[in-house]
């Protein structure tokens, strides 16, 4: 029964990533139900996960660009070393310190997602940040995006908006650089956890399974009713998340 759920939470969780974003709100919460405290469920989500963001990236990538003072290697090399500072990062934080931040991280996130989809949005005109500033905004987004997760694809739309990039080819190019951060950070917790591998593969089957079908629905269902629905979760889980506190 854990597992028919597990895989339940990943189809949906590879669906809503193709669709809006924000399916980590959805295998945290049910990994966590499996038995796993918060440290190890994020780990394992973050595992699980990769494979369905690796497919979402090739898919979109004839529309990956660099921007227009850094280069894609650049920032796909940015992406690479955050992801796995961020990992090493969680990897020597305390289990009880992660499980008390894990509430506020997911309300950060939630926040940022509402802000992003519902807020008032950028005029176009102006010019691209120095080069060195949109380096450190990138290596900060890998480094969160390799510790939590949660939000990260919204924060690097965000970015390479900002750094002037069309948004079309910013939305293929966050699917790109946030697949990579997860990459790397999947490898550092697979050589240094002991993660439980038959939840982390259900998980993984499931969520590259909803990510194709999240593929064929992406003209069909109304981005209000995904983006509304990832606040929804996001909101519920961070009230259960401080309940349970």
């Amino acid at each position: 029964m854990l597992l028919l759920l597990l895989f339940a939470a990943g189809v949906w969780a590879g669906a809503q990533n193709a669709l809006a974003g924000g399916g980590s709100f959805v295998t945290l919460p049910a990994l966590i139900l499996t038995g796993l405290d918060a440290k190890l469920a994020n780990i394992t989500s973050t595992v699980a996960l990769f494979p369905g963001q690796v497919t979402t990236g090739w898919a979109g990538r004839s529309l990956v660009a660099g921007t227009e003072r850094l280069s894609f290697r650049t920032l796909a090399a940015i992406s690479i070393a955050g992801g796995i500072g961020g990992a090493f990062l969680l990897r020597v934080t305390p289990s009880a310190l992660f499980a008390a931040m894990v509430p506020w991280l997911v309300l950060a996130a939630t926040a940022l997602f509402a802000w992003s989809s519902f807020g008032p949005k950028p005029q176009g005109g102006g010019t691209a940040p120095p080069a060195w500033v949109s380096a450190l905004i990138q290596g900060g987004i890998a480094l969160y995006s390799g510790f939590f997760g949660g939000g990260a694809g919204i924060v690097t739309l965000a970015a390479l908006t900002l750094a002037r990039m069309p948004i079309r080819n910013a939305g293929g190019t966050k699917n790109v650089l946030v697949a990579l951060s997860n990459i790397a950070a999947a490898i550092v917790f697979a050589a240094t956890t002991a993660i439980p591998w038959s939840r982390a593969l259900v998980l993984g089957a499931g969520s590259m399974v909803g990510g194709y079908a999240g593929a064929a629905l992406l003209k069909r269902v109304p981005a209000i009713v995904l983006r509304v629905a990832v606040v929804v979760i996001g909101c519920a889980l961070t009230i259960g998340l401080f309940v349970r506190g």
